[in-house]
């Protein structure tokens, strides 16, 4: 199985730039190899450019431009032309599927933060002074740059990246490992409905309260969105100070949010997957939940619009960003493929409106966001408790029906 790594490294102000200038350099090559799609699609009877085409001409612009492109990992830059051609493949994928095709688009040097190494050994090399007590990790054109290893790597590194994340260097590793032994058994098995109120509800009748790390930062974060509004736009090579200490603390504050609900999410997982050997869940299309509400035309009116709740929409969808329930799922199941756990997503409809007693489904089972009450048998409950249970029942038949 493979099996990422993120650590924390600390280069010197010189490697600091060099790490900057390579940022910048693969985000040129990045733009200019998206122009020449561009160019020979509209201009010579189009024409598509293919990712082989696009690196055969790599040596050649190194030989051109030593100073900027001749220094930097040959391996490097041939995964940043890849990442132009998925990017590219994306694209068509949704067109043909009649979603919005997203064209690519050129990157600017603060929104290009990762170089990708596909080998480790070739531009780049993991725990170069093995002999030393401090690990690094060498990259070409920039030396040998400490790491701060807060765990052990397991297996044998694959890839290598370096990225950047406001003023932070890191590097990401992926490690090829045997399965590890799994966990010893506990004979418990468990159905989660995720939610709003509380972040979820297991059939055992357990919840797990909403932390809400986005609105309880929302206060800060206002105050340095409305601080940052007062510089007008420009390049960050032309920031003021201020203004560039504007940006950074309103990155800070992403960052604090985004990092603390990635703790919970860990934690929450790791404390299902140790006392439950199988997991249901629902299978949540969390992007088609959080859409807009179309706009709702009056037929007797043209160009004026009915209300459509899009205020009240907004409100719930900042809601579920700020759950990060996909967030929380991948991590789940990555998590308990390292166990040996099972998951299995289910299908989420009616779950919270079908009695566990008597099976009987309607909306009027479901009076209030928290209260269930069955208008068949009577049977009442917590809402998000029975979803829970009625996850778990289906995720059993859909395991036992995919071993038959």
């Amino acid at each position: 199985m493979i099996r990422a790594y993120k650590f924390l490294i600390r280069p010197t102000v010189r490697q600091g730039q060099a790490l900057g200038e390579m940022l910048r350099d693969h985000c040129c090559l990045y733009n200019a190899a998206l122009q020449e799609r561009r160019d020979a699609y509209r201009h010579v009877s189009q024409t598509t450019v293919k990712y082989g085409m696009q690196s055969a001409q790599l040596k050649e612009i190194r030989a051109i431009d030593p100073e900027c492109q001749g220094r930097w990992s040959f391996s490097s830059q041939q995964a940043t032309l890849r990442r132009l051609d998925k990017a590219f493949a994306a694209f068509f994928r949704r067109v043909r599927s009649g979603d919005a095709p997203g064209y690519p688009r050129f990157r600017g040097v603060n929104w290009f933060d990762t170089v990708d190494f596909p080998k480790d050994g070739d531009g780049c090399r993991w725990n170069s002074t093995p002999h030393e007590a401090v690990t690094r990790v060498r990259f070409q054109g920039v030396g040998h740059v400490k790491v701060n290893q807060h765990r052990t790597v397991v297996g044998r590194v694959k890839t290598v990246s370096v990225k950047r994340e406001g003023r932070k260097w890191f590097v990401v590793l992926t490690a090829e490992q045997d399965q590890p032994e799994p966990l010893p058994a506990t004979g418990s098995v468990a159905g989660i409905d995720l939610g709003i109120a509380n972040f979820l509800a297991d059939s055992n009748g357990e919840f797990v309260p909403n932390p809400r790390h986005g609105r309880r930062a929302s206060a800060k974060l206002e105050a340095a969105q409305q601080a940052l509004s007062r510089f007008p736009r420009c390049k960050a090579k032309d920031r003021t100070a201020n203004h560039q200490r504007a940006v950074e603390k309103v990155v800070a504050l992403h960052g604090r949010v985004r990092r603390q609900r990635l703790d919970h999410a860990h934690k929450t997982a790791l404390d299902l997957v140790r006392h439950h050997d199988f997991i249901a869940h629902e299978d949540l299309k969390i992007r088609n939940m959080s859409k807009a509400p179309s706009a709702k035309p009056d037929p007797g009116q043209p160009g004026i619009f009915l209300p459509n709740g899009a205020a009240a929409k907004a409100g719930l969808n900042k809601s579920i960003n700020d759950a990060g329930w996909g967030v929380f799922l991948t991590i789940l199941h990555a998590k308990a493929e390292s166990a040996g756990r099972e998951v299995i997503a289910v299908d989420p409809r009616n779950t919270s409106r079908t009695c566990p007693e008597c099976g009987h489904t309607a909306k009027e089972n479901r009076p209030t966001q928290e209260k269930f009450h069955c208008v068949s048998c009577g049977h009442t409950a917590h809402a998000d408790t029975v979803g829970a249970l009625n996850v778990l029942r289906a995720g059993l038949v859909r395991r036992d029906a995919n071993r038959a």
